[in-house]
């Protein structure tokens, strides 16, 4: 039919060349009615349209359909479907027949079809329509595919997935040590994109060694973002991490897909999954460093205790697991002039450097207010809110003071305690005989909220053999619980090891914790000594 191919533009010479009579749709001047007008419309539209016709389903496309088979053009004008894309026919091949055997049209979306057009089985998706086109008899002569590629859709939009859960992954990581192991977690599901992957810090073990990766580069890296290696007919790359940090020796190894292009968008990708990791790094790096200092700080901050006659006092300062950040608890136990002993336990809101700024103010004031004595432990605390509202301390604090008479030398001595508790969990008392038990009282308010308050002395005398805990609430809140099971938990720990010394007591606490707690802790334990050699009733 002349001017039959006058509109395939770019495709004109290639539709020349066709020795269309020895196809299965003999010469040109032959074909149906139905066939000019189908190839007609597939010429004359700028979207990709091919037809699949006869029961070879013989191929006829036009221009725009070119850049979806790539290198199989021009061999594919003319030629059967089957020849052209024998490793999608197992898929495409039913759904021709069934439309030609008069099934009607078919709608697919997004299917993965892999196609070899650029010298390699790459990974490609479709959204197309099979139509049956029938002749003047009504019984369908071809198929008629009016498709779209939608790749660039799908591994982009998997590929932000994927940075997406890596970036929400590592968002909590606290130690460089964990990097790997949680990255791993999220980069090696995205096979389709990481044939193998690997995220290598020196002195830092991830699981065992990945078979299909190398050891290491075969060059120095000498500073680039990112170094390829043909390995094994496979294609590996080397992303080095946290570059600046002279410190840290890690790598982002990676096996590129054999079924996709490496092209720039494949190795931008690599370089963003580069950059979370690195960022991650960097970010724990800053906390590390900032927690060891702020542990330093905190610690400097709070002294060893004071001791007297008949006493044995232990501390500990155990900060939580999910921060590193400075906080406001703090412990502390002093000589008064009068030699009388003063226990202070106080936690400030916050955890950050003005908590803690807040919290060393704060331990200084008690001890300069409570040394201006002899005064009450409730007179010691309202002089510390008057002072707190006159220097502008703008911070809310909980805080139990307690005092204890020294003892007079005598064999198993008796103290007695004279406490008050700003807003504070109450302490607990471990007796002789092993029982434990809160010491519950009306709290007053806390500190920090009126100056005007009224606030309330509690004594108590400890027998020889006797323990008195007091801490922080980081030790009894759990995330799920109620204060109640905290306090709960801390009295059941507590019951039975009237035998331990202070320091044994705080040990034992802290290991039952077992990196659970989700605040700082500060605990103080104080424990009379019994007399020597006698039995405790």
């Amino acid at each position: 039919m002349p001017g039959l191919f006058d509109d395939a533009a770019s495709l004109r010479e290639d539709y020349a060349v066709v020795d269309w009579s020895a196809t299965p749709l003999g010469p040109v001047d032959g074909w149906s009615q139905a066939l000019r007008s189908s190839v007609s419309v597939a010429l004359n539209t700028r979207f990709p349209v091919t037809l699949f016709w006869g029961p070879e389903f013989v191929m006829v496309y036009n221009e725009a359909y070119v850049e979806m088979i790539a290198e199989k053009h021009p061999a594919a004008l003319g030629r059967p479907a089957r020849e052209v894309f024998p490793e999608a026919w197992d898929v495409i091949g039913p759904l021709m027949q069934g439309v030609l055997d008069g099934g009607g049209a078919t709608w697919q979306e997004n299917i993965r079809l892999p196609l070899r057009r650029a010298g390699f089985l790459e990974e490609c998706w479709f959204t197309f329509s099979y139509s049956p086109v029938p002749g003047a008899d009504g019984v369908v002569e071809g198929v008629i595919d009016i498709a779209t590629e939608t790749t660039a859709q799908i591994v982009i939009g998997r590929r932000l997935q994927l940075l997406t859960r890596l970036g929400n992954e590592l968002g909590s990581v606290e130690r460089v040590e964990d990097v790997p192991g949680r990255a791993l977690s999220v980069l090696r599901q995205s096979i389709a994109d990481l044939a193998a992957v690997d995220v290598r810090i020196a002195g830092v073990t991830a699981g065992g060694p990945v078979p299909t990766l190398p050891e290491g580069p075969g060059s120095p890296l000498d500073g680039a973002d990112l170094a390829l290696e043909a390995i094994d007919d496979g294609l590996v790359a080397w992303l080095p991490l946290a570059q600046d940090n002279d410190g840290l020796d890690a790598v982002l190894v990676v096996r590129l897909s054999p079924h996709l292009p490496r092209d720039d968008d494949y190795l931008d990708f690599l370089r963003l999954v580069a950059a979370s990791l690195t960022q991650a790094l960097e970010r724990v790096l800053v906390r590390e460093t900032e927690r060891t200092w702020s542990e330093a700080l905190q610690r400097s901050l709070l002294t060893r205790p004071a001791s007297i006659e008949g006493l044995e006092v232990a501390v500990r300062y155990q900060p939580a697991a999910e921060t590193a950040q400075v906080g406001g608890d703090w412990y502390d136990a002093f000589r008064l002039r009068d030699g009388t002993m003063a226990l202070v336990v106080g936690d400030v809101a916050g955890h950050d450097q003005h908590a803690a700024a807040s919290m060393a103010q704060l331990r200084n004031l008690v001890r300069g207010v409570a040394y201006t004595g002899p005064v009450s432990p409730s007179v010691v605390l309202s002089g510390l809110d008057s002072a707190m509202h006159g220097l502008d301390v703008d911070v809310v604090a909980t805080a139990v003071l307690a005092q204890l008479e020294p003892c007079d030398g005598t064999d198993g001595c008796r103290l007695s305690l004279l406490w008050s508790n700003a807003g504070h969990p109450p302490p607990v008392l471990l007796s002789a005989d092993g029982t434990a038990r809160l010491l519950e009282t009306e709290p007053d308010l806390l500190l920090g909220l009126n100056v005007g308050t009224e606030r309330s002395d509690h004594a108590l005398v400890v027998e020889p053999g006797e323990s008195l805990v007091i801490y922080t609430d980081g030790l009894v809140e759990r995330r799920g619980e109620t204060i109640e099971t905290g306090l709960a938990w801390l009295v059941d720990a507590l019951e039975g090891q009237q035998d331990r010394t202070a320091e044994e007591l705080c040990d034992l606490l802290l290991g039952q914790l077992s990196g659970r707690a989700e605040d700082d802790v500060a605990l103080l334990v104080m424990r009379t000594e019994a007399p020597a050699g006698a039995a405790i009733p």
